[in-house]
C-alpha cells in the first residue's frame, strides 16, 4: 500500500521543458537511433522469448495487450494515490490511468512472443499519449509502478519513434537525476525506509535504460547506500519497527530485489551485497523466512508509529488489520528465486510468479 506524502515532495517538471534541456546534455546511446539499452532484462532476452503460446504466462498477458490494445490511453499529467484513500482527490483517476503502465509491458511481451507488429504499434500509441502529457513528480509511491512502463520500453523502443525515444530518454534522466538527489537524513525517515528502495528502484532501470555508465556507478552507489541505512543487522528492514507489519517489509524489499535482478541481467551481483551492518539481501530473506513458512505469524500494524495506517484500517482498507498471509509474500520470494535458487521452493511454496516474471526470468 502507498505511504503518506512527504512534506518536501520534489516538483513536478513539465516534460516539454525536460526534453529541450536534458536531449541536449545527454550523451547516451539511448539518444540516438537504433535499438535501446535494456533496462531490466538482458538484450538476449527480448529476443528469446519463448513464442509457447500453451503456457498459461503467455496467454495471460497476450489476452491483457489484446485488451490493452483495443482501448484507448488514459495518459494524465501526474498521477497521486499515496497517503489518499479511495475516492479522495485524483486517486480514483490516478487508479485508471496506471493500468496503462503494465498494459505497455503487456504489449511489448506480445509483442516479443509473437512478433505481431500490431502490438508494438499498439505499444508505441501508448508511449505517445503518456509522452505528451505526462510530468515527472518524484513521489517514489506514485511512481513505482513505471517499472511496468519502462519493461515496455525495453521490448518496443527501437520500434519507437526517434522522437518518442527521445521523450522517453527525458523522462530517464528526469527519474535517474530526481531520485538521486535524495540523501539518507535521519529526521526523515522517508529518505530511508522503503521509499527510497522505490527511489533505488527507479534509479536503476532508468540508469541500464539510458545505458549510461556514470548513471549505472550511481545506482550501485544508491543500493549500497540503502542497505547501509535500511537493514538492521538481523535482516530487519526499518519499515519493521516502523510500521510493526509485513506487508511493508515485502514493499521495502521488492523493490530492492528488482533492482539487483536487473543488475544480475547485466552482469552484477547486488544480491550478495552487504550493507554496514553485514545485513544484505539474503540476510533480509531469512528473516522474513519463518513468517512466509508459517512458522510464525504477526498481527499487523498493531504498534505502528504512522497515524495513516489506522486511518486505512478504520476505513477497512484490506491489510491493515489482521494476521499477515503468507501468500502476500509470493512475488517476493518469486523474485528471490531468480537472484539464489535457496528460494526456488519456498516462492512455488507460496504462489506463481507475475506473468512478465515468468516470461522474462523463467525458470
Amino acid at each position: 500500500m502507498r505511504p503518506a506524502r512527504r512534506a518536501d515532495a520534489s516538483r513536478a517538471w513539465p516534460l516539454a521543458a525536460l526534453a529541450v534541456v536534458l536531449l541536449a546534455a545527454s550523451r547516451s546511446p539511448a539518444d540516438v537511433p537504433g535499438s535501446p539499452p535494456f533496462a531490466l532484462i538482458a538484450p538476449a532476452t527480448a529476443r528469446m522469448l519463448p513464442d509457447e503460446r500453451t503456457t498459461t504466462a503467455a496467454q495471460q498477458t497476450i489476452r491483457a495487450a489484446d485488451r490493452a490494445a483495443a482501448r484507448a490511453p488514459d495518459a494524465v499529467p501526474r498521477v497521486h494515490v499515496e497517503g489518499t484513500l479511495p475516492h479522495q482527490g485524483i486517486y480514483d483517476e490516478s487508479e485508471v490511468a496506471e493500468r496503462d503502465w503494465p498494459a505497455m509491458r503487456d504489449l511489448g511481451l506480445a509483442y516479443a512472443l509473437t512478433g505481431d507488429d500490431a502490438y508494438a504499434l499498439a505499444a508505441a500509441r501508448y508511449f505517445q499519449a503518456w509522452l505528451a502529457v505526462y510530468r515527472v513528480s518524484l513521489d517514489p509511491i506514485d511512481e513505482t509502478n513505471l517499472d511496468g512502463l519502462i519493461l515496455g520500453y525495453d521490448l518496443v523502443g527501437a520500434r519507437l519513434p526517434d522522437a518518442t525515444r527521445g521523450q522517453m530518454t527525458a523522462v530517464l534522466r528526469a527519474l535517474a537525476g530526481g531520485y538521486l538527489g535524495v540523501h539518507p537524513d535521519p529526521q526523515h525517515l522517508n529518505t530511508f525506509n522503503n521509499w527510497q528502495s522505490h527511489r533505488v528502484k527507479l534509479i536503476t532501470l532508468a540508469a541500464f535504460a539510458l545505458g549510461d555508465p556514470e548513471l549505472i556507478a550511481d545506482a550501485a552507489r544508491a543500493f549500497q547506500t540503502q542497505l547501509d541505512w535500511n537493514l538492521r543487522a538481523d535482516g530487519s528492514p526499518v519499515d519493521f519497527a516502523q510500521r510493526d507489519a509485513l506487508h511493508y517489509v515485502t514493499y521495502d524489499l521488492e523493490p530492492l530485489l528488482t533492482a539487483a535482478l536487473a543488475a544480475r541481467a547485466h552482469g552484477l551481483d547486488w544480491y550478495t551485497t552487504a550493507g554496514r551492518s553485514g545485513a544484505s539481501l539474503a540476510t533480509a530473506l531469512r528473516w522474513l523466512e519463518s513468517y512466509a513458512r508459517g512458522e510464525e505469524t504477526h498481527e499487523e500494524f498493531a504498534h505502528t508509529t504512522i497515524a495513516f495506517d489506522k486511518t486505512r484500517a478504520a476505513a477497512g482498507v484490506p491489510g491493515f488489520t489482521g494476521v499477515w498471509q503468507p501468500s502476500t509474500a509470493a512475488t517476493t520470494y518469486q523474485l528471490a528465486a531468480r537472484l539464489a535458487v535457496e528460494w526456488a521452493a519456498l516462492a512455488a511454496q507460496l504462489g506463481p510468479p507475475p506473468d512478465w516474471l515468468a516470461l522474462c526470468f523463467p525458470r
